[in-house]
């Protein structure tokens, strides 16, 4: 309680990182925010040439949406995961890029991983409501589960705002970890299914793998955004469940990594 208090007195100061990420990211470029899509788009159409035009790859039909368009069954679980993605990316990297901050001020550091989980969280939610008003345009009725939508996306950014307080601390005393993250982030996005769909896979693998699959925390995320956004229906209460419990277990013990490094990053950054 006592760090979130400190975090709490430091309010306006996380305001202010989070507006200067938002304010610098785009502020030389031509195209601006615009640039924001550029790449979940670019990777959107590539994994949409290779899986629904070259492999022919099919999708089920929304249920209560009647979609049938492998690009929106796919964006519908590829936004969610590029959000957790980029934001544990950047929130690993938070404190050695503001190492002269770290080192010369005395504030609650993981004021500076926040900011950045913040900064991709508002841009991960106009990505959302971009996708929603396509998916309203072809018909599909979410408007009723906008609301849940949004709690869902809470529990995501605690969810994503842990595992970039760990690494954040972690990548100060051991640096391998900014080069080891991404590989590992390449095999959790094909352990997760973004590309394919869960349905179609789970019934041929073995038992073991059923396992790991049910638990990698991010299947149920990406899953319940597809039955919200693609199929418009109620999510699994158990996906639910088990959401709330990674959610809460990432973020406090990815806090609890972080205050038992606190005192040595301003040395070792």
């Amino acid at each position: 309680m006592k760090a979130v208090q400190r975090v709490y007195r430091a309010r306006e100061l996380l305001w202010n990182l989070t507006l200067r990420e938002l304010r610098t990211k785009y502020r030389d470029s031509v195209l601006g925010w615009a640039w924001s899509m550029v790449n979940p788009l670019a990777t959107i159409a590539i994994y949409t040439f290779v899986f629904n035009i070259i492999f022919k790859a099919t999708v089920p039909k929304g249920e209560n949406s009647g979609i049938q368009t492998f690009a929106l069954f796919l964006v519908c679980a590829y936004l969610p995961w590029n959000f957790f993605s980029a934001a544990s990316n950047i929130g690993m990297g938070s404190i050695t890029a503001n190492a002269g901050l770290v080192r010369r001020v005395p504030f609650p550091r993981e004021v500076l991983v926040f900011s950045s989980v913040i900064h991709s969280c508002i841009q991960f939610m106009i990505e959302l409501g971009l996708l929603s008003v396509i998916l309203l345009i072809v018909g599909s009725p979410i408007l009723p589960w906008l609301p849940v939508i949004f709690a869902i996306t809470v529990l995501l950014a605690f969810f994503v705002a842990g595992v970039a307080l760990a690494l954040a601390a972690i990548s100060v005393l051991f640096r391998d970890t900014i080069h080891l993250w991404p590989i590992a982030l390449q095999i959790w996005f094909f352990l997760t299914p973004i590309v394919y769909s869960r349905d179609v896979v789970q019934d041929q693998l073995p038992r073991w793998a059923q396992l790991v699959l049910r638990a990698n925390p991010m299947n149920g995320f990406v899953t319940t955004y597809r039955d919200l956004l693609y199929h418009a229906r109620a999510p699994e209460l158990d996906n639910i469940l088990l959401i709330i419990g990674f959610s809460a277990f990432s973020f406090v013990t990815g806090w609890k990594i972080f205050l038992k490094l606190a005192r040595r990053l301003p040395e070792e950054v």
